[in-house]
This record gives C-alpha cells, structure tokens and sequence, in this order.
C-alpha cells in the first residue's frame, strides 16, 4: 500500500470519527438540523432496543426533539469504535461500517420546590453505524441503537 492510500484511509478514518462525535453532540445540545444534516437522504434511525422508535432521519429528530425535552441535562459518550472502510484491492471505498459502545446520562428537568429530586437515568449499549461517502463527506445511512443496559432511579436491576 502506498503512502498516499494510507493517508486516504487516515483521512477517512478521522471524519468519520468525527461524524459519529457529532450524532452524539447532536442529540445532547438539541441540536436537531445538525443531527439532520448528518444523515443520507435516505438515512434512518432504529432506536427500538432502546424503547424508541425506528424511521426517517427527518421523523426521527422530530420524535427525539419531543422525547428528550424532558431531560435537559444529556451526555453521550461513545467510546470503542471500531471502523470497516470498503476496502477496493488496497483502496478505500465509498462505503463503511462502524460499531462504537455508548453511555448515556440524562437528568430530568427539577422538580418544584417541594419535591424530590429524580434521580438520573443512565444507559449503555452499542450502535451499529453505516456510512456513506457523500459529495457533502460521510454521511450515516443508517444506525441502529441497541441498548445493553439501564439503571434507572427507584428501579431494582434484575438478574
């Protein structure tokens, strides 16, 4: 392989790092054209393994806009991304696949005065991202949000 494909792979690899930073970011600051923009035309989101919906890039920021208003306190992290370019004969291709492991923390809004306040609701799991080089840079075609994990206040894990 040469130098200047390697350094195609390194520059793919760095924005599509940075395209999935940005879903993250996206959804914690309410940030919802953003979260838009980062999709395909034809994007879509599942998040069904995670008590949610599945659909359209555009339907699914709307159903998110609605369901976090009640947590205005978010933090995605993903971490452990593991990234599969297309690989054509020793060149990078159009197309990737990549599995980063998230945990998420959310705060409900506080409560008035007299009550106490709720607990914070944190999960974990693992979203399976596929991507597309677009004339616009990579985009998410699809993702898939499976959630592994959740401890919420007041509720006893189980098993």
């Amino acid at each position: 392989m040469t130098q200047r494909v390697d350094l195609a792979t390194v520059m793919d690899r760095l924005a599509i790092d940075e395209l999935i930073t940005g879903y993250a970011v996206a959804v914690d600051d309410s940030d919802w054209t953003a979260y838009r923009g980062l999709f395909t035309r034809d994007g879509r989101a599942d998040y069904r393994e995670a008590g949610g919906i599945a659909g359209g890039a555009e339907e699914i920021a709307d159903w998110l806009a609605e369901t976090m208003r009640p947590f205005p306190v978010r933090q995605h992290l993903i971490v452990n991304r593991r990234v599969r370019i297309q690989d054509l004969g020793g060149y990078p291709g159009d197309s990737a696949e990549a599995l980063a492991d998230y945990v998420n923390t959310i705060r409900p809004q506080a409560p008035p005065d007299d009550a106490a306040p709720a607990g914070d609701l944190v999960s974990g799991g693992r979203c399976a991202f596929t991507l597309l080089r677009t004339e616009a840079g990579w985009r998410v075609r699809s993702v898939i949000v499976r959630e592994k994990w959740r401890r919420a206040p007041g509720v006893l894990p189980t098993g």
